[in-house]
């Protein structure tokens, strides 16, 4: 399998919603297997499938050492108030804004084998569950942003040399 290169902003791919993927199906083990392997470079917590260009709701994660991934998740819970938060995001390289987000998530789902996978938690992991879950339903961190801090993210990614 492969690490994968990341879509970035303005793909279309990014904005679309996930189908639900089949465990059954051949094509889970190469995809969960690319998301492990691109989930482990330096300074990645999380990938969703949309990130490497399969719009399938399916993502990875690397949150203090502990490696793993969540078919057809669903946020089914969040804690707290929100709180905003530095993110940034891999699909919106080298640029970061306060985002509001919960200090404790919960979210379901599934592995290859269709067992039922529950993660929760908090901080860290609780940010990027939220995170991941967005990129599932094809929204990006930015459309969180409050109004102020969404303009000028949307002013900073004109002018990313990427972008």
């Amino acid at each position: 399998m492969a690490v994968r290169e990341i879509r970035v902003f303005g793909d279309p791919l990014l904005r679309t919603a996930g189908e639900l993927v089949d465990p059954a199906a051949p094509s889970t083990k190469a995809l969960v297997q690319d998301l492990l392997d691109t989930v482990q470079l330096p300074g990645r917590a999380g990938v969703a499938a949309h990130q490497i260009g399969v719009a399938s709701r399916a993502f990875s994660y690397l949150v203090d050492d502990r490696l793993g991934y969540v078919l057809n998740p669903e946020l089914v819970e969040t804690r707290g108030e929100e709180q905003e938060i530095d993110e940034g995001c891999l699909s919106v390289p080298d640029l970061g804004f306060p985002t509001p987000r919960f200090p404790w998530a919960r979210v379901v789902g599934v592995d290859a084998d269709g067992n039922r996978v529950e993660l929760v938690g908090e901080g860290l992991m609780a940010q990027m569950l939220q995170h991941e879950c967005a990129h599932l339903d094809g929204r990006l961190y930015i459309s969180a942003l409050e109004k102020q801090n969404r303009v000028r993210a949307m002013e900073a990614i004109r002018n990313a040399p990427w972008f």
